[in-house]
């Protein structure tokens, strides 16, 4: 009987899309039964905080018309109102993709809110070809997020449009921004 062994990086791959299975189950989870967008954004940014390993800041950045406002996070204060096409958010939504910084000391026109933050992700959020606001991480270690953190994060963003969608349709006299 042999014991299957795997090395430190194929034990590291399995644990994180052990850990982002759970966060999406959580997360649809939590759509069913939430039809708020403000609750929707506050418990999807604590879920992606108690899942996610070396992450010291998640949150939400919502579009209103060339700013992003600071929305539901858990992590440190931070920086409010950022301009479209500064920062790393600024960027994500101006070039209308997910942007990856392996060294934010390194990325030009980083805005330093937490300066114990070294590497970033922001995920574009869109709602009918729009984009809604984006989906920020930080953490303190370089080099934090892979291509598989992308596809699973990018993943997750799609779950939160759609309930948001859904909770904007049922509660239309509600906005955020």
């Amino acid at each position: 009987m042999s014991i299957c062994q795997f090395t430190g990086e194929e034990e590291i791959a399995i644990n994180k899309k052990t850990d982002y299975l759970n966060l999406i189950n959580a997360v649809e989870n939590l759509l069913d039964s939430e039809h708020h967008e403000l609750s929707i954004l506050a418990n999807s940014a604590a879920l992606i905080k108690m899942f996610m390993r070396n992450v010291n800041w998640a949150g939400f950045y919502l579009l209103k018309g060339d700013l992003l406002i600071l929305g539901p996070f858990q992590g440190k204060p931070a920086c409010n109102p950022i301009r479209t096409g500064t920062g790393v958010c600024g960027k994500c939504v101006e070039a209308r993709k997910t942007i990856v910084v392996p060294n934010v000391h390194e990325f030009e026109g980083h805005i330093p809110c937490d300066e114990a933050t070294n590497s970033e992700i922001v995920i574009p959020i869109f709602i009918d070809d729009e984009i809604y606001g984006v989906l920020d991480l930080d953490s303190k270690q370089f080099n934090r997020f892979s291509t598989v953190d992308r596809r699973f994060l990018e993943q997750i963003t799609v779950i939160i449009a759609r309930g948001i969608k859904k909770a904007k349709e049922v509660n239309p006299d509600v906005s955020l921004v």
